[in-house]
């Protein structure tokens, strides 16, 4: 912040029909040529005040006692403008005189904050926010509160519960004292007590950094905590399954039912594309079928709301006919009998390791072998992809579809074939050069 002219002058002033000699003792204090005054509340007479100085003359008593309290005024006024310049704030006069008399910003709490700004997304569930935000905003002020907690050092009341839950309840933090220090802090937090990924502690800061921004919006907090720390999640490669692999786990026959239906659903995405919360949330209705007889599954990403229009693939249409008259699925109109995300994938590990599948199965790489085994490396171009998984951009689905060797290496033999089936030219001849003439310079 570049240093602004500022000026201070205590000075007396006569209070309208004010008859005796003394008078009110007022300050001014002006910052790039624009002042505010305010009283003292303290009166002195006009024939013992030094208007140079701004101070009362004599040293009885009284004149002391008002001199050091104009001393001790001046020093407050210079701590509220080392505050503003020290936390980056606009500096003005009104902002110096508000601090010294209390009425300077209120004493606002991150948690409390935090806190509200989840119960208002609470309230615009379904028309603004899902509930799987409101879950990521939660666990994000849970984990502040938390670590807000841990930095204290408060030692908790270990033997009652309802004691040591009112302790950290009273515990939060002014948004004043968050910087750039408390944000390195809590990311250390989180990937050391809490063992979080990089990309899950950035996720949470990124939730919190959110939060900050609006109350800098708000003119809460003029200093950014979050300047110079980056909040880009790591692009981690997912590595998608082969064609034998999905072949493997297509024909694998397992002795639990509990197995064979978390199959099935896995190869259900892995030939449409959807993932795990679409194909939550699919509903027999949302299957057409075209004058053709072709069906389609017509629908909308949860994540953000896209049209999902997929022609269903032969291996799709028969794993959707197999649950047909499935319980869960005659009851609730639901395509597949699909269990919580957590069972699926706890499941998709037991499945790896019965189809000799090494590597962590986890439910999203359904949805990346769509993109890459499936469709990408037998043909299909990247645009239909794209528009198939419901992205808004190419650059979206390049996450997804990753051209592995063996497409790489087909693309490159049908390239070898076209080159060959050309015919071959021969170079022409350069053109003879006449150097009779230098030869006979040289000789």
């Amino acid at each position: 912040m570049l240093e602004k002219s500022f000026g201070l002058l205590y000075y007396l002033k006569k209070p309208k029909n004010q008859k005796k000699k003394d008078r009110y003792v007022y300050l001014r204090v002006t910052v790039d040529g624009k002042s505010k005054e305010v009283s003292t509340k303290r009166m002195w007479l006009c024939d013992k005040w030094n208007q140079h100085t701004g101070r009362a003359l004599g040293n009885k008593e009284d004149a002391r006692s008002l001199n050091d309290y104009l001393e001790s005024l001046t020093g407050k006024i210079y701590d509220a403008k080392k505050l503003l310049v020290d936390t980056n704030r606009r500096m003005t006069a009104l902002g110096i005189i508000n601090i010294i008399s209390g009425n300077g910003p209120e004493h606002r709490m991150i948690i409390d904050i935090f806190k509200k700004h989840n119960e208002i997304v609470e309230k615009l569930i379904g028309e603004e926010y899902k509930p799987r935000t409101l879950q990521r905003y939660t666990t994000a002020c849970t984990h502040l509160k938390n670590f807000i907690v841990f930095k204290s050092g408060v030692l908790l009341d270990k033997i009652d519960m309802v004691r040591r839950q009112a302790q950290i309840d009273g515990i939060d933090m002014e948004l004043q004292d968050i910087n750039y220090e408390f944000v390195l802090e809590f990311y250390y937090w989180l990937r050391s007590e809490k063992k979080h990924s990089y990309n899950s502690a950035v996720k949470y800061l990124s939730l919190f950094k959110r939060i900050i921004i609006q109350c800098r919006k708000k003119g809460w907090l003029f200093a950014d905590p979050f300047a110079d720390f980056k909040t880009s999640p790591k692009d981690i490669p997912v590595v998608p399954l082969t064609q034998s692999e999905l072949q493997r786990l297509r024909t694998k026959i397992f002795s639990t039912k509990r197995l064979d239906t978390v199959r099935d659903i896995f190869v259900f995405s892995c030939y449409t594309g959807l993932a795990y919360v679409d194909i939550k949330n699919l509903q027999r209705f949302q299957i057409i079928t075209d004058e053709e007889g072709n069906k389609w599954i017509i629908s909308n990403r949860e994540k953000n709301g896209a049209p999902i229009k997929v022609p269903m693939l032969r291996i799709a249409e028969q794993l959707l006919d197999k649950y047909a008259d499935y319980p869960k699925c005659l009851q609730t109109g639901c395509a597949m009998p699909v269990s919580s995300n957590q069972k699926m994938n706890e499941y998709l590990k037991e499945i790896a390791a019965l189809c000799d599948i090494d590597r962590n199965l986890t439910y999203h790489i359904a949805r990346h072998t769509f993109a890459t085994t499936v469709t990408l490396s037998n043909g299909v171009p990247i645009e239909t992809v794209s528009k198939l998984m419901g992205h808004a951009t190419i650059k979206q689905t390049q996450h997804y579809a990753k051209v592995i060797d063996t497409k790489a290496l087909e693309d490159m033999e049908k390239l070898e074939k076209r080159l060959a089936a050309k015919p071959q030219q021969e170079p022409e001849p350069l053109p003879e050069l006449d150097i009779s003439g230098v030869v006979a310079q040289a000789s």
